[in-house]
């Protein structure tokens, strides 16, 4: 048998029998009944949602986005903006949701814009605060595509704020992470910020 502290592919706490028991044992600690017919396949439901919630962990970001990256001449910025974005906030585990807007100014190089939403996928599918996520996906792209900048806002929306705690239905969180010339110069970084302004839907 394997030492507990020794770390596997797979969570093992994703896993099979062990979790669904946790999850019983905590449907049972809230003074419910865990054989009442409405919750009799709830720790397997949960099971498998937690699964899909955090799949982030089992993808590599770097791996996807060395497998598009292509040569181009083009020097302008890239936009791909209001995509759409569901996470779980580590503090509570409850979800937070909202949009993201990527930008960044091509050295050389650009990857296919489809991969901007992946990238966002792998690592909203892991338990996460907002502004670790911002900077995660900045980061991600200035050290595999190494362009001129990268600029990233994430609005958002969290259930810990909404349903629980202030109770602020309302509220969004921004965040933003800028590096190379959106940090530098501030006609690239109002440019970009103008820019993901002009659409008709907010959060």
């Amino acid at each position: 048998m394997k030492p507990a502290t020794e770390s596997t592919n797979e969570p093992a706490t994703l896993t099979g029998a062990a979790f669904e028991d946790l999850v019983r044992e905590m449907i049972i600690r809230l003074g419910e009944d865990p054989g009442r017919e409405g919750l009799v396949d709830t720790p397997r439901r949960v099971r498998k949602a937690l699964q899909f919630l955090t799949k982030g962990y089992q993808e590599d970001p770097e791996t996807l986005l060395k497998g598009a990256l292509f040569k181009v001449s083009y020097d302008e910025m890239v936009i791909v903006k209001d995509i759409e974005m569901f996470s779980l906030c580590e503090h509570h585990m409850l979800p937070f949701f909202g949009k993201v807007h990527v930008a960044y100014i091509p050295n050389g190089r650009v990857i296919g814009l489809s991969k901007i939403p992946r990238l966002i996928e792998i690592f909203s599918r892991r338990l996460q605060i907002q502004e670790r996520l911002t900077t995660q996906i900045a980061e991600t792209i200035q050290k595999i595509i190494e362009p001129q900048g990268v600029g990233v806002v994430i609005e958002a929306r969290h259930l810990c704020m909404m349903m629980r705690g202030v109770e602020k239905q309302h509220s969004a969180a921004v965040t933003s992470s800028m590096l190379g010339c959106f940090r530098n110069e501030e006609e690239t970084r109002s440019e970009f910020l103008s820019l993901i302004r002009q659409r008709a839907n907010g959060v």
